[in-house]
């Protein structure tokens, strides 16, 4: 399968004052085989200077291949996703965070099993190699594991990392799954419905990770960590 176009999916939700650092970001990043980037972002119905931020960054930057799309009331991070998924034309597909925690120049780290033909599938795990790592929470880090362990069981996986953002998928593989969840539920959900598919190859590859205080605008709570739970027996538990 030849690679002509990745896809680029950003949820957000006001992300304001940083959304144009994450597409500089994205612009500067060289793909490999000279692959064509498709950038797809879903603003969420934020409430701060979102729209106005992206609106002027399209018209500075009108050679890039950018889609805006807005929903018309807050749905979710899961529900953004369904959106870029839908509308997404590329041959592969990535989702990329519209904060500064993950670093598109490590695109490649996560495209070359793809492209090498060895992989439908591959996850960047904050756990693994040697690339940086911000310090942060002891008992969110330790959350992410027990998640990461209890998908594993249901799922039948070895991953070490089923929470991180950086998801990359063949594009037919991903518009083949029916989704349902509209908010954090995507990631347990996508892991458990992803591994029931017959002969599918997962790879998981080490990447950075500069991760946000609360303060600094980090959104996920320890709410969503029991959704995450039930999450990971429904879909692990039901088809």
């Amino acid at each position: 399968m030849e690679i002509k176009r990745l896809s680029i999916i950003i949820p957000c939700f006001n992300e304001g004052p940083t959304i144009y650092k994450i597409l500089d970001k994205i612009k500067a990043v060289s793909l490999l085989n000279n692959i064509e980037k498709e950038i797809i972002i879903v603003n969420d119905c934020s409430t701060d200077t979102t729209i106005e931020s992206v609106n002027k960054y399209i018209e500075n930057n009108s050679y890039l291949n950018i889609v805006f799309i807005a929903h018309d009331k807050n749905r979710g991070k899961g529900a953004a996703l369904h959106t870029g998924i839908k509308v997404a034309n590329g041959d592969v597909i990535v989702i990329q965070d519209a904060d500064l925690e993950y670093d598109p120049q490590e695109f490649n780290i996560l495209l070359k099993p793809i492209v090498d033909g060895v992989a439908d599938v591959v996850y960047g795990s904050r756990f693994m190699g040697g690339n940086p790592h911000r310090i942060l929470f002891f008992w969110h880090s330790i959350g992410n594991k027990f998640l990461t362990f209890l998908s594993n069981m249901f799922s039948n996986l070895n991953l070490t990392d089923m929470e991180t953002c950086y998801k990359m998928f063949r594009t037919d593989i991903l518009k083949s799954i029916k989704l349902k969840e509209k908010r954090f539920g995507f990631e347990p959900e996508v892991t458990q419905k992803v591994a029931r598919i017959p002969k599918i190859r997962i790879y998981e590859v080490g990447i950075s990770y500069y991760g946000r205080t609360f303060e600094e605008g980090k959104k996920i709570n320890w709410k969503d960590g029991f959704h995450a739970i039930y999450c990971v027996l429904r879909y692990g538990l039901f088809k």
